[in-house]
């Protein structure tokens, strides 16, 4: 039983030095940023120089492209019923999709951001042509990198806290692009969104299950993350696995579930390290623990 586990590591010093770090913590897969994530970056893209010097970096160290996931920056709002800013949000996503493309990612997983005043479904359309403009935009090379929506904790009236939002959000793309995009799920936001993951395997599994059965396929990646605070919270704080409100046991479920083979499992658990030398290629002592204890889950 093969699980792909991966780290968000800091990114100090350069993206191939944050793959180095995610190597020394054991992992196998990379989630990153491409640029700065709190600003909309629409204008910014990928030297082919760079992309060949993390590339080296990920051929260095044995992790594949293909396991690499991009997180798009926390600022694009698609969801936004103010047109300025899901128009550059729109273009952002686009931007964030050629980068990710350029690396031969998987994808760019990103939030479909709030509502605001507006009308949810409205705004679910609105996602998902931002997503269908990304693709459209951006041609798909050899290494198929997709568009992934990432489900929400759901506070405020952010988008993506069920499965018919994500599903409402892919309808708007068309057949011929629908492979190019999917979706991901994060546990920690799953479970402060109210979705039973800590009551049994059975409640567990049947999460997993609505989510697919609505969506029409299985997750394209997991953030494996415990939470800060309690099931139906709507928080999204994420806590070291073992030291949250989910605790141990539901990830070892997880784990034992067939959607979770082959596909980047991803931790965005707190770091320990509060500065990190941009020299330094060791993993935070944090990401060593985690990925650790998800091996021993998987080895039971």
């Amino acid at each position: 039983m093969t699980r792909i586990f991966g780290v968000h590591p800091a990114d100090d010093g350069g993206l191939p030095m944050a793959v180095r770090r995610a190597a020394d913590a054991g992992a196998r897969a990379l989630q990153c940023f491409t640029a700065p994530p709190t600003y909309y970056n629409e204008k910014v893209g990928l030297t082919a120089t760079k992309a060949a010097a993390i590339h080296a970096a990920l051929d260095a160290v044995g992790i594949a492209r293909r396991h690499v996931l991009v997180h798009a920056a926390y600022v694009l709002n698609t969801a936004s019923p103010e047109e300025a800013k899901a128009l550059r949000a729109r273009g952002g996503l686009a931007k964030e999709l050629e980068r990710s493309t350029a690396l031969e990612a998987l994808g760019c997983c990103f939030h479909p951001g709030s509502a605001g005043d507006g009308d949810p479904t409205d705004a679910a359309v609105r996602v998902g042509l931002a997503i269908r403009h990304a693709l459209e935009t951006v041609p798909e090379r050899a290494a198929g990198t997709r568009v992934l929506i990432e489900n929400t904790a759901g506070a405020g009236r952010t988008m993506g806290r069920t499965p018919e939002e994500i599903a409402l959000m892919l309808a708007q793309v068309p057949p011929a692009l629908r492979h190019r995009t999917g979706y991901g799920l994060d546990t920690c936001h799953l479970h402060a969104a109210g979705h039973d993951l800590t009551s049994s395997p059975e409640a567990l599994r049947a999460t997993l299950d609505r989510f697919e059965q609505v969506i029409g396929e299985r997750p394209a990646f997991l953030h494996l993350n415990d939470s800060q605070h309690p099931a139906g919270s709507n928080k999204d704080r994420h806590a070291l696995i073992g030291e949250g409100t989910i605790g141990v046991a539901p990830f070892a479920w997880l784990l034992a579930d067939g959607r979770t083979e082959g596909i980047p499992l991803i931790l965005e658990t707190p770091a320990e390290r509060a500065q990190v030398v941009e020299d330094d290629p060791t993993a935070d002592p944090a990401d060593r623990r985690m990925v650790a204890l998800l091996e021993g889950l998987r080895l039971g």
